[in-house]
């Protein structure tokens, strides 16, 4: 069957309802559009700096975690040729109050495995 209808003696074929857009006066409809760019430009400058704040922060607890993993390598090496660290020393008795001090440890690692 043919999809038109027959109302009032006049063939409607099935197509856009509703009403027809008026039409928008120009000026209006470009200020609107700079206006939207406008504020586009703007989130997307928020979100540069939001992700920008955030590699740093990543690359800041990167370092971090390195400088770590070197200690413990370092305490790592030194306990594998016989000799303790005073950092794990001082964390086994409990004296929290020596803090790893990686300049001493290093020159007194030195100093050990000349003696060997």
């Amino acid at each position: 069957m043919d999809d038109s209808k027959m109302v009032g003696g006049k063939v409607k074929k099935p197509g856009k309802r509703g009403r027809k857009p008026a039409k928008i006066d120009l000026k209006a409809k470009l200020e609107r559009s700079r206006q939207s760019a406008r504020e586009c430009r703007a989130r997307k400058k928020l979100r540069y700096q939001y992700l920008e704040e955030l590699v740093s922060s990543k690359e800041r607890a990167i370092c971090a975690l390195r400088e770590e993993l070197e200690m413990y390598k370092q305490w790592c090496t030194a306990m594998d040729q016989g000799k303790i660290p005073s950092e794990i020393k001082a964390l086994l008795t409990g004296d929290e109050q020596k803090a790893p001090q990686n300049s001493s440890t290093k020159s007194s690692k030195n100093n050990n495995s000349n003696q060997s």
